[in-house]
Parts: C-alpha cells; sequence; structure tokens
C-alpha cells in the first residue's frame, strides 16, 4: 500500500454549489416549472447536501445540543464495491436500500454513520492492468514486481474514483469524508494485525495441500470463486495393465476417467473390498502406461461397483476426492503439472505439453498401444474461474490456510441463538449448512497486487526455510536473528492475500481496528448488514467469523438480503443476451428517484426484482405527480399569503388530539390516515418491509391525498372566496390550507428515504423549518405517544367515499357526459352520519359531479315525490341514492339509440328463426348447432325485450 491513498478528482459532470443555499430554490417571482426536471435539481442537490456536511454522523456535541442519546447509533459498512467496478443494477439494488435505511434512521434522531468505500479487487484489477500493458507491448514479468504495482497505482488514481461518483448519482447519503480504500495504510496495517494474530493462535497455518489452481492467473483461488457448468465432455475408457508373472497371461482393469493425462500422476487403482471381480487383484500392483512406475490396488468402499467399471484410478495430486482417499490410504503425492498447466518432467515423454495436447497425445498413444476402450460424449460439471472463464486444475502447492472450523462455531451460535438475525429466515439453513461443513480457508494468491503477506523466510544451517510471521520487517528480523543469528538474510512471502480476507475485517477495520478509536467505540458493532444473498459465503459468513474472533463481537446484528435485479421476463441480465439496463441510461431517461423506487418497491427480502420499463415509466409519472401536487398547493391555496402567515405554516410537529377534533371531517379523514400512514410505515421500515412501506406511501399522496383531499378541500377556499362568507367559512379554509401542508409534509418525510431528490425540492418551496428535509425530523420519533387518530372521521369519510364511488359508477354505467351534473338524493337513516355527510355536501357534489342545486339529503330508504323512474343505488345498510334517470340521461337521444339498436336486434331475430324454420336444416344439422342456434334466438329476443321496456320507461 502507498503511503497515501489515491482517490479519483470528481469527473467535470460534478455540479459546484454554494453551500450557504440549497440549489433548488426559486429566486423571487420565479414560477414552479408545471413539470418536475429531474435533469436539473438532482446533481446540485446531492453536491450542496455533501458540502454541508449532512451526510456525516452527529458529533457528542451535536447530541448534547438536541437531547439524543449519542450511543443510539445506526450504522453501516457499504459493501465495497471494486475499484475497477463500473455501476450496474446491483449497485443501484444495494444502494437504494442502504439509503433508505440510513435515511430513516437518521431523520428519527440516531447517530447515523454510512460508511463508503472501495476494494483494491486484486485477481481483477491486476488482470485489468495486465492486459492495458499487453496492449502497449509490455509483459509484466519483464518491467518486475515494483514497476507494475507502480502502474496498477497509476491506473486507480486515474479511474478508480469513477466508481464512487457513480454510487454518489444514485444519491447514496454516505460519508465520504470517511471513505476507505482496501489498501489504505490504516487498512492494510489492519490486515496484517488480523494475520499475525490469528496465526498467534494458531489459526493460520502454511501446508503442502491441494488447490484450486487458475494456469492462466497462475494463482490458488478459493472454492467460492469457483464456478461448476455443465458441460458435454469426453469420457475416456482404457485398460490398466496389471503387473504379473514373465510368461502369464495379460490381465487388465479398465477404468474410466475425463482427463486422461493425469494418469501420469496415479498412485493407485481401488476398487469396492467385496466386488468379486476384482478381489482377487486387491494387493497387486498395476503398471502405470508409459511409465516404470508400478502403482498398488487398493481397495475402498468408497468405490460404487455399479458405476462405471466399478474401477477408479487415483490421483492424489491432482484430484479433489483422490485427494482425500490418498490421505486415508497414505498415499504419495506426485505432481505432473507445472503452474502454466503444462506438463512437468515427471510425466516423462509428454514433459512440456499443454494439458489438452498432452491429452489428445496420450490417448492416441494409448489406442496404439491397444490399451484405449471407448470414448464416449458426456454431460460432466466442468470447474471454472469465476474471473477467467478457464477450466480449473486441481494442483498440489503450498498455500497460506485459516483453520475455518474454530471460527466457524461461534458464528453458527450467534445465528442459532437469535443474536444476529438473517433477512428472510429461510437463509439461515444454508448459512448453517454452509458453516457445519466449512473446509479451511485458502487466503494466500500468486498475485502482485494486494496485501503482502506479513511473512519473512530465513534460512537455517541445513538451508531450510524458516518463516517468521510479524508486523514489519523489523519484527521479523528481531525474531529471526534470535534463533538463527546476526546477519540473517531475510525475504517477504512473494503472495498476496485473498481479497476476502480484507474484506472479512471490512465492519471494524473501517472503524479504526486494531486502535481502540472514537468511532470504533461509538460505532462497533454496526446495525445492518445489506448485500446481496449470493455472497452470503463469500462474505457475510467470513465477517461473521473475523468479527467475533478479533473483536470478541458479532460485527452486526442483522443480515438483509436482497436479490437479483433481472429483466422484465424474469431473465437474468447478460451482455450476450442485449438484456442488460444500464442505470446511467436510467437515470437519464426516468430519474434516480424513480429507478431507486422501482427496484425497491418491486422486491422482497431475498427474492429477485424484475425491471421493466412500464414500472419505470409510472413512477416517473409518480415524481410528476407529487411535483404538481406540491404546486397546486403554491400556485393556489399558498399563493399571495404574507411571510408571516406562510412561516405559521411551517410544521414543527405532530398536530395534536386537541386540533385534529376541530377540524371538519375531510380534514379529520386525511389527518387521521396520514397518522396511521406514519405509525405503519416506521413499523415496516424498522421490520425491513421497505417495499410494502414505500407502496403504500405513494398509494396515500396519490390516492388519498391528491385524488380526494384535495379536490375536496377546493370547496373550502370556493366558500371563503365567496362574497359575503361567514367567518367559520373563512376559518375552515385556513384549517383546510393548513392541512393540506401538514399531511404533505409528513408524506414527503416518509417518501424522502425513498425518493430523496424530488421530495427535497418540494419541501424546499413549502412552508418550512430546517435547512434539508434530510435532517427534518420523522413524523413519529423514537419514544413518542401513538399519533392521533379520529376512528370516527374514518369511517364517516369511508362512507362518503363509497357513496361518491356509487355514483361514480352509475354515471359511468349510464355513460354520462363528465361535464355533466345530475341530481341526487342522499338517504341516511342514522343522524349522526347524516349530519357528518351533509356537512361535506359541496365536495360530495364536487367529487360525484352531482348539481348542489338538485342535491337533496333524507332520513328516509324511499324514492323522491318526483313520480320519475329513478336509479337505485344501495351503497350499505341505512345509506342509498337514488338517481332521477331523466338526469342520467337524454330522453330523446337514448330513446333513438335503443330504437336502432332494437331494429338491429329485430332483423338479426328474424334471420335466425328464419334459419331455423328452413326445410331440412333441423333434421341434417348437428344437434349441437341447432341447439346453440335456439339459444342465441331466445338471447336476441330477451335483450329485445329489455329495449322495449327501456323505451317505453322512456
Amino acid at each position: 500500500a502507498r503511503p497515501v491513498s489515491m482517490v479519483a478528482a470528481p469527473p467535470a459532470s460534478m455540479v459546484s454549489v454554494s453551500a450557504a443555499t440549497c440549489p433548488v430554490l426559486p429566486a423571487a417571482g420565479e414560477e414552479m416549472a408545471t413539470k418536475y426536471e429531474w435533469t436539473s435539481a438532482e446533481e446540485p442537490l446531492y453536491a450542496w447536501w455533501e458540502s454541508k456536511g449532512y451526510f456525516q454522523p452527529k458529533s457528542e456535541a451535536q447530541c448534547a445540543a438536541d437531547g439524543s442519546d449519542p450511543n443510539d447509533t445506526f450504522t453501516i459498512s457499504m459493501p465495497p464495491p471494486n475499484v475497477t467496478g463500473a455501476l450496474h443494477m446491483g449497485h443501484v439494488m444495494f444502494v437504494a436500500l442502504q439509503d433508505i435505511l440510513v435515511r430513516f434512521n437518521r431523520m428519527r434522531g440516531k447517530r447515523t454513520l454510512w460508511l463508503p468505500g472501495t476494494d483494491h479487487a486484486g485477481i481483477a484489477t491486476q488482470m485489468l492492468v495486465d492486459r492495458a500493458l499487453k496492449a502497449q507491448g509490455i509483459e509484466r514479468a519483464e518491467i518486475g514486481r515494483e514497476a507494475f504495482i507502480e502502474k496498477v497505482w497509476e491506473w486507480k488514481a486515474a479511474k478508480g474514483g469513477y466508481i464512487t461518483q457513480q454510487i454518489r448519482r444514485l444519491g447514496a447519503s454516505c460519508d465520504w469524508q470517511r471513505e476507505k480504500f482496501t489498501l489504505d495504510p490504516d487498512m492494510s496495517a489492519a490486515v496484517t494485525e488480523a494475520f499475525v494474530q490469528l496465526h498467534a493462535k494458531g489459526l493460520v497455518y502454511q501446508g503442502d495441500y491441494l488447490c484450486n489452481w487458475s494456469p492462466t492467473l497462475r494463482t490458488a483461488v478459493s472454492d467460492l470463486e469457483v464456478i461448476y457448468t455443465e458441460e458435454v465432455g469426453q469420457l475416456y475408457t482404457f485398460n490398466y495393465p496389471v503387473v504379473t508373472e514373465e510368461g502369464a497371461p495379460p490381465i487388465f482393469i479398465p477404468v474410466a476417467t475425463t482427463r486422461p493425462e493425469t494418469m501420469l500422476g496415479d498412485m493407485a487403482v481401488c476398487v469396492h473390498p467385496e466386488d468379486p471381480r476384482y478381489a482377487a487383484l486387491v494387493g497387486r500392483k498395476a503398471r502405470v502406461p508409459f511409465t516404470n512406475r508400478e502403482i498398488p490396488i487398493i481397495a475402498d468402499e468408497y468405490v460404487d461397483r455399479e458405476f462405471g467399471t466399478g474401477a477408479l484410478k487415483i490421483t492424489p495430486a491432482h484430484d479433489v476426492n483422490d485427494y482425500e482417499l490418498g490421505k486415508k490410504h497414505s498415499l504419495p503425492l506426485l505432481n505432473i503439472m507445472n503452474k502454466d498447466a503444462t506438463l512437468n518432467e515427471a510425466a516423462g515423454a509428454y514433459a512440456g505439453l499443454d494439458r489438452y495436447e498432452a491429452r489428445r497425445q496420450l490417448w492416441a498413444d494409448l489406442q496404439t498401444q491397444g490399451l484405449a476402450v471407448s470414448v464416449e460424449e458426456k454431460m460432466q460439471r466442468v470447474p471454472r474461474s469465476e474471473r477467467s472463464g478457464e477450466v480449473i486444475e486441481p494442483l498440489v502447492s503450498s498455500q497460506w490456510f485459516v483453520r475455518a472450523a474454530p471460527l466457524a462455531a461461534p458464528a453458527l451460535a450467534k445465528v442459532r441463538s437469535g443474536e444476529v438475525l438473517i433477512i428472510p429466515a429461510r437463509f439461515e439453513k444454508v448459512y448453517f449448512n454452509w458453516l457445519d461443513n466449512i473446509n479451511d480457508w485458502c487466503i494466500s494468491r500468486q498475485l502482485w497486487w494486494g496485501h503482502r503477506i506479513p511473512v519473512w523466510y530465513g534460512m537455517d544451517k541445513e538451508g531450510q526455510r524458516v518463516p517468521f510471521v510479524a508486523r514489519d520487517e523489523s519484527a521479523a528480523r528481531v525474531q529471526a536473528e534470535a534463533q538463527l543469528g546476526a546477519g540473517v538474510t531475510l525475504v517477504q512471502d512473494p503472495d498476496v492475500l485473498d481479497t476476502w480476507f480484507s474484506s472479512g475485517i471490512w465492519p471494524f477495520a473501517t472503524l479504526g481496528w486494531p486502535q481502540k478509536t472514537a468511532d470504533m467505540r461509538a460505532f462497533y458493532p454496526t446495525q445492518l448488514m445489506e448485500t446481496g444473498y449470493d455472497i452470503l459465503f463469500f462474505w457475510v459468513a467470513r465477517m461473521m467469523m473475523m468479527g467475533i474472533e478479533l473483536t470478541g463481537q458479532a460485527p452486526f446484528n442483522t443480515v438483509y438480503m436482497h436479490g437479483l435485479v433481472r429483466d422484465d421476463k424474469g431473465q437474468k441480465m447478460s451482455k450476450t443476451k442485449g438484456n442488460v439496463v444500464d442505470p446511467i441510461d436510467a437515470i437519464a431517461q426516468y430519474g434516480t428517484d424513480a429507478l431507486r423506487y422501482t427496484l425497491v418497491t418491486g422486491s422482497t427480502p431475498g427474492q429477485d426484482i424484475p425491471l421493466s420499463p412500464e414500472r419505470l415509466l409510472a413512477n416517473r409519472n409518480l415524481c410528476n405527480k407529487l411535483w404538481n401536487t406540491g404546486r397546486f398547493l403554491l400556485t393556489g391555496s399558498l399563493a399571495g399569503l404574507p411571510a408571516e402567515t406562510l412561516e405559521q405554516l411551517a410544521v414543527t410537529g405532530p398536530m395534536p388530539a386537541s386540533e385534529l377534533a376541530s377540524l371538519p371531517l375531510a380534514e379529520r379523514y386525511i389527518v387521521s390516515r396520514c397518522h396511521e400512514l406514519v405509525d405503519s410505515v416506521t413499523e415496516q421500515l424498522s421490520e425491513f418491509n421497505l417495499g410494502a412501506a414505500g407502496t403504500d406511501i405513494a398509494r396515500f399522496l396519490w390516492d388519498e391525498y391528491a385524488d380526494w383531499y384535495i379536490e375536496a378541500s377546493k370547496t373550502r377556499f370556493q366558500a371563503a372566496s365567496a362574497e359575503g362568507a361567514s367567518a367559520e367559512t373563512v376559518a375552515d379554509a385556513k384549517r383546510a390550507r393548513r392541512t393540506l401542508v401538514y399531511v404533505l409534509d409528513s408524506g414527503l418525510r416518509l417518501l424522502h428515504p425513498f425518493m430523496p431528490y424530488v421530495t427535497e425540492a418540494i419541501w424546499q418551496r413549502l412552508p418550512r423549518k430546517g435547512e434539508t428535509l434530510m435532517l427534518a425530523a420523522w413524523p413519529r420519533m423514537a419514544g413518542a405517544p401513538p399519533l392521533p387518530i379520529d376512528a370516527l372521521a374514518l369511517d364517516h369519510f369511508g362512507k362518503f367515499q363509497d357513496t361518491v364511488r356509487a355514483v361514480r359508477n352509475a354515471r359511468a354505467e349510464y355513460k354520462v357526459e363528465p361535464a355533466k351534473k345530475i341530481a341526487a338524493v342522499v338517504c341516511v337513516s342514522d343522524p349522526v352520519v347524516m349530519a357528518a355527510l351533509r356537512a361535506e355536501a359541496p365536495a360530495f357534489a364536487l367529487l360525484a359531479r352531482v348539481d348542489p342545486e338538485v342535491l337533496s339529503w333524507s332520513t328516509e330508504m324511499a324514492p323522491p315525490d318526483s313520480g320519475g323512474k329513478t336509479v337505485h343505488l344501495v351503497v350499505a345498510d341505512g345509506l342509498e341514492v337514488f338517481l332521477p334517470l331523466a338526469t342520467l340521461i337524454d330522453a330523446a337521444q337514448e330513446r333513438a339509440r335503443l330504437e336502432k339498436q332494437g331494429l338491429k336486434l329485430q332483423a338479426s331475430i328474424e334471420r335466425l328463426a328464419a334459419k331455423l324454420g328452413a326445410p331440412g336444416f333441423s333434421d341434417k344439422a348437428p344437434a349441437a348447432v341447432v341447439a346453440q342456434a335456439n339459444v342465441e334466438l331466445k338471447e336476441q329476443r330477451d335483450q329485445l325485450e329489455t329495449i322495449r321496456r327501456s323505451i317505453a320507461d322512456l
């Protein structure tokens, strides 16, 4: 690691703003645009937020000033994206989910820290820079390790900051002043300390073991970095010659393999101990073809005698299962392969050949020798490197390992006891299964870019290497000279540590561990680890193991697993399918808020999320609907008010029960529904049910606030502006204005974590207290009493809504022109309900498109005395509406329409009757056809009779 972390400068597109004022505040006299323009709002707003320090957690002094508990913290360590990465939908998903929870907890007054950073991505970064150098005609081996690492740092300085700038575009409110890079000096020191401590406890060791080897990358990779794919391959069967006495007839054991070249490293032939075909051969020797080696024929119940030939060739140095069997039977290891997957000198005549070339040549030689039996195509699971895509070669090499079982036990116990929750709970079984069956973890990588293993070697008198594990070379020298004498030459281990090793200590190393820093004391353990379910093994389990072992505490108390983002057909996004959606393109077309909201509300924990353009468009429209809701207030009920009045309308806390009780029905209803929403959303977010919370907020603001209450409130202002309006009418308008601002302000606060940009842009224009919505108090703070709710108002206004819907449905059924107002008689048997509904008569007339001059109310469940035909609507028990038919339709126009329809039906009836009466039809046509014709004739006659009755009614 370098002495300082190189972080790329922000791209030119990042907007520079004054920290003093919010950039979306309108200039004096400027009208609010008719459409929300996210392209001009998002980047200036983000730059302003960041410049003001809003993303940083409160200091202890600030907590003391506002009376909050400095120990009430909420901390998330951002999963560090690879420094080589470009933004994809997986990043959008985790940023959106984490930002929602961070903004929610920040608004609730918690001391909130979201700590960002990037991962050095050992293999990926080295591959990328290596490829770039080769394009310039430069080979890594030619320039050497130090020069190559310099080139990587140069690349990191030039391009390594792009991914973090893209994350900023998503609205991530993380504390960039605390940004970490896994190769920062303090992070590198923490990695070294972790290795040293684990080694001192006997939990890190070096040994020669079978590893997954990547010949192209020339490094070992972990089991989790190997992907198994189903592919068509070849199964080769050949005869293994048994060693016999001279002159005796030849004996063969047939064996099958997908990798015949590994025969050159065979150390035994194995059969089942109860297989009669081979029982007499157990204990004898077989000869490895094309070599002078003789190997034992052994017996083990591991062999499935019913499968294939019932005999196995055992190559302990080049097969995982054979390796275990070899240990059981004390078979030696014979490595026949170089690091580049060519065969070495142990392969005799095949030395120097690539593994696939050797396979072809050896099979041809077996055919020549008459030992080849057959070759057939067969589906097989092929291990491929997740990074390079090449076929992995099992290879024995000297590596460093972590003893996983002692670390896994406490990590299992924390989840089994419920101290650490995994959401959704079904992933607990997956977590348990992996940790219960965990193997030791190979942590060394044969790379140049990464954390150099803190081990130095000296030579003893016998010429044997002696390792010294230390925090630095000077400490290693003290150890070495004490053991080997003064002046000993030390050479550091050339390998680096697995990237997941440094990631495993991320939650606490980023806070200053192993030092007892203020951040470590304040913010560890963290509260949440949110990540994709696909890295439950790679990362989450390892953080649990390392955190408990090195700090004595689990690094977080909740693990939230999100799903993968797929296309609108549910398919995995891939470049080959051409279905990848670029987040930056989606933001340009729909806006950040729409993209975030679409992903979050389309998901439940652990489930994959389909992303469709239709939902993105719908949620862009939602942003615009919200904008126009705010515009309605600012250009309507709030327009022209003096500054003092506007200041009094600013929301400074929950509406008290006494004020709620003083409001008219519509206002009591919408405030009560708002308070219900606050309670439910607070509970949903606290329980990580983010998708449902976001959906409920939008539905409330769109359906109940905009479509119902805003429309109803218009009648208050119309009445107050009329000449001679009473004092109570004017007071009702003031109450409506207060309610409009209060409910919209509350809704914006609830929606802000999901849609930070549009909510801030609207809130800045409303009457308000405070600089920014992101630091405004949550509508119900932690520990606050329940918000007041008027249950009776909810019931009464619910009946109001049902009555309006019934009239609207009748209008639609009778195809009444939207602009036409009709007459109505509303009958309510309960006098209390009657009084409540009648008080909202102007709103009822407006919403149901009823003429207020011919709207009447009655406690009798009976039609009006006019004697004309009416449409009877039963809304509920004791609540009915009668609509005079004459006001629903134009009698002359309707008569003409019905007569025209009747003439068509009459003609059709005559044709069908003639067809049925035609000679031979009933006799010759199939019975089903005749029956169907009779059914149609009856239906048409019934329809004609209905039309005639309707004409008579007219």
